[in-house]
């Protein structure tokens, strides 16, 4: 699986792998209920916002989940109108997707890339061009809209070439995203200290963001997107750099993220990322 060594035949890597597991089974409760399904959890979110999944439940011992254990989540999910999708760490559960494909879903594989407790970013955060700051942004940054929005805009055009969205299309998405709430809903994240945002801005607009969401010593990197018309300034890899600065001067000890790709994922091997597994994610066919 991408060139990583399956983590859970060396020991050594086990207290790393387990926390990131712990990691991944408290970020969705701060927003979301569980129901229990035996070995599996279903996230069901409280509210608006970014719909959760089912993953492996934290620290069951007893069988593995089967096909049916995955089909009795599914039907749930269709009863809630909630996505079926199931998102897991392939080394730490690795019986878990012969049960998911039993059961029809079709398995995406996305590298794991860490920065541990003993590792440092080997590069420094690169330059970006003049005119373009980059830096964490507060609650009420008037470049808060535009830096919540900009993601989603370089979601929907994947890839790391350049593409057609630019300036205007960001300026309309972004009043989309102050009236439907999304922006107060993160803004109130931010106030809470559990989501940190990062972006570069040009003009006093984002043409890159990206988050991390600490949990105690650990936080993940999600969600780091470029305009497309932006891309190719090497402005995704100094938003993740300034993310990772900001989670090491705050204590944070762990830092990991998953990639889409493997040529995403060298970007990131260039402020220290290491390979260290695979994130899988399953969803139905033509999803």
């Amino acid at each position: 699986m991408h060139g990583v060594n399956p983590v859970d035949l060396d020991p050594a890597h086990r207290p790393l792998l387990d926390e990131i597991e712990r990691y991944y089974d408290a970020v969705p409760r701060s927003a979301a209920r569980v129901e229990d399904f035996g070995p599996l959890s279903l996230f069901v979110r409280d509210g608006e916002g970014w719909p959760y999944y089912a993953r492996p439940a934290l620290g069951h011992d007893g069988p593995a989940a089967t096909a049916e254990d995955v089909r009795r989540v599914l039907a749930r999910q269709r009863e809630l109108g909630a996505p079926e999708a199931f998102e897991w760490v392939a080394e730490h559960d690795p019986l878990l997707r012969a049960a998911v494909e039993e059961a029809g879903l079709v398995v995406h594989e996305h590298p794991l890339l860490v920065l541990g407790p003993d590792d440092a970013p080997d590069a420094p955060a690169p330059a970006v061009a003049e005119g373009v700051s980059v830096r964490v942004l507060a609650a009420d940054d008037p470049g808060l809209a535009s830096a919540v929005t900009v993601p989603h805009l370089a979601f929907a055009e994947p890839g790391t070439g350049l593409g057609a969205a630019g300036a205007g299309e960001l300026a309309v998405a972004a009043e989309k995203s102050v009236a439907d709430g999304t922006v107060a809903r993160i803004a109130g994240r931010i106030a809470a200290g559990s989501t940190v945002l990062a972006a570069a801005l040009q003009d006093g607009a984002a043409l890159c963001a990206g988050q991390h969401n600490p949990v105690g010593p650990v936080t993940e990197v999600a969600g780091v997107g470029t305009l497309p018309s932006a891309r190719r300034r090497g402005l995704g890899l100094a938003v993740t750099a300034a993310l990772v600065a900001h989670a090491r001067a705050n204590g944070v000890r762990t830092v990991f993220l998953s990639a889409a790709d493997e040529d995403v994922a060298r970007i990131y091997r260039r402020v220290g990322f290491r390979p260290f597994a695979t994130a899988l994610i399953a969803e139905p066919a033509g999803a």
